[in-house]
C-alpha cells in the first residue's frame, strides 16, 4: 500500500493550478450515454474515481477514447448493457449516476447499490422518488435497484433535501422527455450548473440550473457535443487552505472567483491575506496563527461538506476555540482521531467539534480513512514539526491529480513511498 511520508513546517511558495473537476467530469461523462453520437469532453482530471466511471461506461459496452491527457471521446452508440459490474459500482457512489441515462435509452435499468467513501448514511432515495414521478417503477432486491418504465413522461419532483446526485440524475433522465419537468429544491452547486451546460448542448432546454428550481423540456434526440467541464472548487480551496496552514505565500491558478465564496470568505476572517489577482488567479498568504472561527456546512452557496476535514486542520493551529459543525453527513469526523495523534485538540459533540487550537502539531504515522480526511492529514503533516506518514493515500488519489507533485512544486518535502 502506498503512503505519503512528509516533512512539515516549510512554508510553501509559488504557482499552483488547480485541474478538472471531479464533481463536474463524473455526472457528465453519464450523460454521454444519452446520446447515441459521440461527445468529447476536455479538461478531465486524471483521478481514481474518473478512471472508475470510464470503467463503468466501458463494461457497458461503450466505447472510450482518450485524445492527449486529459480529453476523451465517448462513444455511446455501442451502449448495449443495463447493468453495471458490482465491483465498480461498489467502488464510487458517483457510478450510480448511469442509472438516469440507462433509464432513458432503454426504459431498463439494473444498477447494485453504490459504495464510496464511509461519511456517512448517502440514501438513495430521492434519486428513485424523482425517477417514479417520471414514470419509472422501481424495485429493490438482492442488493439491486432495478427500474422500468413502459412510457417516460414529464413531472413535477420535489427533493426533500437538495441532493447534488439526485438532481442530477433527475435532470439527466428528464433531459430526454419532451414534456416539461420541473425540479424543486433542486442542488444549486456549480457543478450542477456546469452538467445542465452539457446537456443544453446536446439539444435539452434548461432554465434556472444554479437556483433552487429547474425547469426541463427535453428532447428525444439529443445529440453529442463538445465540451470542457470546469475546474475543482474544492481542490483550489484545498490549496487555499495549504497556503494558510503553512504560512507560505501561494498563488492558485485556474480558479473561477465566485465559487469560493463561503471559503474565501472564512479564510479572510481568520486572518489569511487574499488578493484576486487575474480573472482565473489568486493569492493566498498566511502570517502567523489563524483566529478561531465558527463554520457550519450547509449545501451550495453555503459551507462545503467537501472542505470540512481541511479547515479543521486549520482550526487546530488556531488562536482560540472553533466550533465546526456538519450539517451535511453525521459521520464525516473520521479524522479527528487522526488529527489528534498528531497533538491536535477536538472534542466531538454530535455533529460538532469544538477544536481548541495549539500552538504546533507533531509528525507521526497516520491513516486516511476518505478523500477529504486524507486531504486533511496531509494539510496538517504540511504543518507539522518533524515527518509524518499518511497512509490510505488511494483515498486522496481519488479527488486530487498527483497531489504529491504539485505540493512538492510549491517546496513542501512530499514524497509517496511503498511499503
Amino acid at each position: 500500500m502506498a503512503k505519503f511520508r512528509i516533512r512539515g513546517s516549510q512554508p510553501l511558495q509559488g504557482e499552483i493550478e488547480v485541474s478538472g473537476s471531479k464533481n463536474a467530469a463524473l455526472p457528465i461523462l453519464a450523460a454521454a450515454l444519452l446520446s447515441e453520437s459521440p461527445s468529447t469532453i476536455h479538461n478531465v482530471p486524471d483521478l481514481l474515481d474518473v478512471r472508475t466511471m470510464l470503467m463503468v461506461l466501458e463494461s457497458l459496452g461503450v466505447k472510450v477514447e482518450r485524445i492527449g491527457g486529459r480529453s476523451y471521446t465517448i462513444y455511446p452508440g455501442f451502449l448495449k448493457l443495463i447493468e453495471p459490474p458490482y465491483e465498480l459500482i461498489r467502488k464510487m457512489r458517483a457510478s450510480f449516476l448511469v442509472t438516469g441515462p440507462l433509464l432513458s435509452r432503454f426504459g431498463r435499468a439494473q444498477v447494485p447499490l453504490p459504495g464510496g467513501c464511509a461519511i456517512g448514511s448517502r440514501p438513495i432515495d430521492l434519486h428513485l422518488k424523482g425517477f417514479s414521478h417520471l414514470g419509472v417503477e422501481v424495485s429493490m432486491r438482492s442488493g439491486y435497484i432495478e427500474g422500468w418504465a413502459r412510457e417516460l413522461h414529464g413531472g413535477e419532483v420535489y427533493l426533500d433535501f437538495p441532493s447534488v446526485g439526485a438532481t442530477e440524475n433527475v435532470m439527466m433522465l428528464a433531459a430526454t422527455i419532451p414534456e416539461e419537468t420541473v425540479i424543486a429544491n433542486a442542488a444549486r452547486e456549480p457543478e450542477v450548473v456546469d452538467l445542465a451546460h452539457f446537456l443544453s448542448l446536446m439539444g435539452a432546454e434548461i432554465e434556472g440550473a444554479g437556483t433552487d428550481t429547474i425547469v426541463v423540456r427535453g428532447s428525444k434526440h439529443l445529440k453529442g457535443c463538445e465540451y470542457r467541464i470546469m475546474n475543482d472548487r474544492i481542490e483550489a480551496g484545498t490549496f487555499c487552505v495549504a497556503s494558510a496552514i503553512t504560512r507560505g505565500k501561494v498563488t492558485v491558478k485556474g480558479v473561477d472567483y465566485a465559487f469560493l465564496g463561503s471559503i474565501l470568505t472564512k479564510l479572510e476572517e481568520i486572518g489569511v491575506r487574499i488578493e484576486k489577482l487575474e480573472e482565473d488567479k489568486i493569492f493566498v498568504a498566511m502570517e502567523g496563527r489563524p483566529k478561531a472561527t465558527n463554520i457550519k456546512t450547509m449545501p451550495y452557496p453555503g459551507f462545503p461538506t467537501d472542505m470540512q476535514a481541511q479547515f479543521m486542520a486549520l482550526l487546530c493551529l488556531a488562536d482560540g476555540v472553533s466550533v465546526i459543525t456538519e450539517t451535511v453527513f453525521e459521520s464525516r469526523f473520521a479524522h479527528v482521531g487522526e488529527l489528534e495523534r498528531m497533538g491536535a485538540k477536538v472534542q466531538v459533540e454530535g455533529r460538532s467539534a469544538v477544536v481548541v487550537g495549539v500552538e504546533k502539531l507533531t509528525g507521526t504515522e497516520v491513516t486516511a480513512t476518505d478523500l477529504r480526511a486524507g486531504a486533511a492529514l496531509v494539510l496538517a503533516a504540511l504543518a507539522a514539526e518533524g515527518i509524518t506518514e499518511v497512509n490510505g493515500v488511494t483515498h486522496v488519489d481519488r479527488g486530487y491529480e498527483r497531489l504529491e507533485e504539485k505540493l512538492a512544486s510549491l517546496g513542501a518535502s512530499i514524497e509517496r513511498i511503498s511499503d
